[in-house]
């Protein structure tokens, strides 16, 4: 029996069905997964997607057995571009950013603070990734990548190992980054960076597409490493010691969201200390808009109004219409929004009606654990890096 089907099933993205379910948007299906709605149809609703959820946690089961007794096969790339499912050591080292929970850990973050790390150690890296295709012809993330790690290549692939042979044989790359690669197991890795989001850390205990989680919270037993993202923004509780009594080998360390400047008109930067006390209106089409929003309060900003999108939301020039006018009415002196939702606007409407719009630029910031991260890093690739080939 061809069992193959079931390695494919948690590359779906679940998103886009979730967008039409019973008319259900994002912000809707978040709500009534959620809890926030109240009534007999919420409850019918939430019965019926439970029973979609148990089905669909079975599968992932299934295939995260199958990957575990080897009846899947992981492949790893040699230097050469060629595959093989024996754990050479001289293949190429890996390393995995990825997630348990659908929406906005900080992924994107990592892997940039993981680009950065290895460039800075003059490493030659390439960071593998599926890419989120716009209306426009654009990718989201991938855009981000290129832009904000300068001298990597990117490459966006659907079939990771396809894009890890192509990263490998076209760019020379001595270290892969899988972005978004925890439930993609065929290509084999050395290390699992997992980022948690201690704002919604376990996605409501449920399975897509009853809650968040893309896999049961006992997949952390595969980790390397846990990054718990967003740790400013939640209050003191014990996470880590969760996590330690699933994995207790895990490596686990803290971060936040740090904003390092507001940017518009492409490079224009603005200090963050013009932030304090100034009327904004702030809007994003991300998974966890709260965060950001909470991310803009945190420099003193007023947030005067707020407006928020689907994720991945392609803005028409509609949209940008609106959000100006609404933030005019509100009395703002600044709009802005994430970097990701920024790019996806056309560049014409940065300034109108006396307002300009701009993103809030971040970057990923360690309060915690940062060394116990690098060093596993470093142990990892040492020795594994192959030579840098010219021609």
């Amino acid at each position: 029996m061809d069992f193959s089907f079931l390695a494919k099933i948690s590359q779906i993205d679940i998103k886009k069905p979730l967008k039409g379910f019973l008319i259900l948007n994002q912000r809707d299906w978040y709500n009534l997964v959620s809890g926030g709605r109240a009534g007999l149809p919420a409850t019918v609703l939430r019965l019926l997607l439970g029973v979609a959820a148990c089905a669909y946690a079975v599968v992932i089961r299934i295939r995260n057995l199958f990957y575990d007794e080897g009846l899947f096969k992981s492949y790893a790339v040699m230097p050469a571009g060629l595959i093989t499912s024996d754990r050479a050591q001289a293949a190429i080292p890996i390393i995995s950013i990825g997630n348990i929970t659908t929406g906005g850990t900080g992924k994107t973050p990592m892997v940039i603070w993981l680009v950065n790390f290895l460039q800075a150690k003059g490493v030659k890296c390439a960071v593998l990734t599926r890419g989120y295709k716009s209306a426009k012809g654009q990718y989201d993330e991938p855009a981000i990548l290129a832009k904000s790690c300068p001298g990597v290549a990117v490459v966006v692939n659907p079939d990771r190992l396809k894009g890890a042979i192509e990263a490998v044989r076209r760019h020379r790359a001595q270290v892969l980054i899988m972005d978004d690669g925890f439930q993609h197991r065929r290509l084999h890795r050395d290390i699992d960076i997992v980022t948690i989001d201690a704002t919604q850390p376990f996605g409501f205990g449920k399975m897509l597409p009853a809650g968040l989680l893309r896999e049961p919270v006992s997949s952390l037993k595969r980790a390397t490493a846990v990054v718990i993202t967003r740790s400013d923004q939640a209050s003191e509780n014990n996470l880590t010691e969760i996590i330690k009594q699933i994995n207790p080998n895990v490596a686990t360390a803290k971060a936040i969201h740090s904003p390092i400047c507001v940017i518009w008109a492409g490079d224009k930067k603005i200090p963050l200390e013009q932030l304090r006390s100034k009327p904004v209106f702030a809007f994003c089409g991300i998974a966890n808009p709260e965060a950001f929003f909470a991310t803009v309060a945190s420099q003193k900003a007023k947030i005067v109004g707020s407006k928020i999108y689907n994720d991945h939301h392609n803005y028409t020039a509609k949209d940008t219409d609106e959000i100006f006018q609404i933030a005019a009415q509100a009395g703002a002196e600044m709009i802005l929004t994430t970097e990701k939702d920024y790019d996806k606007i056309d560049p014409s409407a940065a300034g109108r009606k006396g307002l300009i719009l701009a993103y809030l630029a971040v970057r990923l910031r360690f309060i915690e654990g940062e060394n116990g991260i690098s060093g596993l890093i470093e142990r990892t690739i040492t020795g594994k890096i192959p030579e840098k080939r010219t021609g």
